[in-house]
């Protein structure tokens, strides 16, 4: 059977964020108990804050890689996803779309686990791409009956929460300050391109979950080394790629692989002051949600058929001997 090529219209039509969070879900029980691997992310900068990424894995018999080129000119990434056991091309996946579904499901699993139950205020620092994705995945887990919205540009904070407004969030407040924005708030989701932190300890009230999306590369950080001394759990996605990548996590402090936190039944620490959640990316991921989006396009016809590549032999002549 030939592969497919999915497009990015084909993913936002097959795939909720419902089914992203439990596809994550499931994928991340799976790591824990040794049959599914996530690849060591890895990348390389250049220029003026530009990076290279791969990330991959291995779940349920597929396994893939995506890669991309975060430039200031945008951004095209490309899941890869093969059969596991023959290596045969399976799919293309553009995954601008799914890029930002997996971020949000995993930024959802770990606030369904980490969160306090009764935490329905949200504070979303950053009002980039990812910040609708996220505060949706919040609100999947945390029915949200206020959302604080801050960003460094005030004309990007007041439009984004008109959009949210019109999406039918119901309480939207624009915050002129990151310290106005988390005073209270049960959540924070922090998604910036911040290269120094903008949130700091003391800014946190009692029981806040915070999930620090941004700083995925040493240059950039979010949250100050201080707010560690507060906290009941760090989590992450990656932890290996947090001690390597994210420098607010620099230092001793026990990082808990978010796959365990699920395996565990996913509560939060009795009387825990903060928890935080560092999202580096894992390809694992990406490829639970690809794995999944093959399976509903093969359903219902979606996608554009890609043949599978057919190796040609490569014959090089030699030059003749000069004897």
């Amino acid at each position: 059977m030939d592969a497919r090529w999915i497009t990015e219209a084909d993913v936002v039509d097959l795939l909720r964020l419902d089914d992203a969070i439990a596809a994550v879900t499931d994928a991340l029980r799976l790591e824990a108990a040794g049959r599914a691997r996530t690849m060591a992310k890895t990348h390389v900068a250049w220029g003026d804050g530009h990076t290279l990424h791969a990330v991959g894995g291995e779940v349920g018999g597929m396994v893939g890689t995506k890669t991309w080129a975060h430039t200031a000119g945008g951004a095209a990434p490309l899941l890869v996803l093969w059969d596991a056991g023959s290596g045969a091309l399976v799919a293309v996946v553009e995954a601008f779309a799914l890029g930002q579904l997996r971020t949000a499901a995993v930024s959802g699993v770990a606030t369904r686990a980490l969160a306090a139950p009764g935490a329905v205020e949200l504070a979303i620092l950053g009002t980039g791409r990812q910040a609708h994705p996220q505060v949706a995945a919040v609100d999947a887990v945390r029915p949200l009956r206020r959302i604080r919205v801050w960003s460094r540009t005030p004309a990007h904070a007041d439009a984004f929460a008109a959009r949210l407004r019109a999406a039918g969030a119901p309480a939207v407040v624009v915050a002129p300050t990151v310290a106005d924005a988390v005073n209270g708030a049960g959540v924070v989701t922090t998604a910036t391109r911040a290269r120094s932190p903008i949130v700091s300890a003391a800014m946190l009230s009692a029981g806040v979950h915070v999930n620090g999306v941004g700083a995925i590369t040493p240059d950039r950080a979010e949250i100050d080394v201080d707010v560690l001394h507060r906290c009941a759990v760090v989590a992450a996605d990656d932890p290996q790629a947090a001690r390597r990548l994210a420098r607010e996590l620099a230092g001793d402090t026990t990082i808990t692989s978010l796959s365990a936190i699920v395996a565990g039944g996913g509560a939060r620490p009795e009387g825990a002051d903060v928890t935080l959640f560092r999202a580096m990316g894992i390809g694992l991921a990406d490829v639970a949600l690809g794995a999944e989006l093959v399976r509903r396009a093969a359903a219902s016809g979606t996608g554009r058929p890609l043949p599978a590549p057919v190796p040609v032999p490569l014959d090089l002549p030699l030059r003749r001997s000069h004897a």
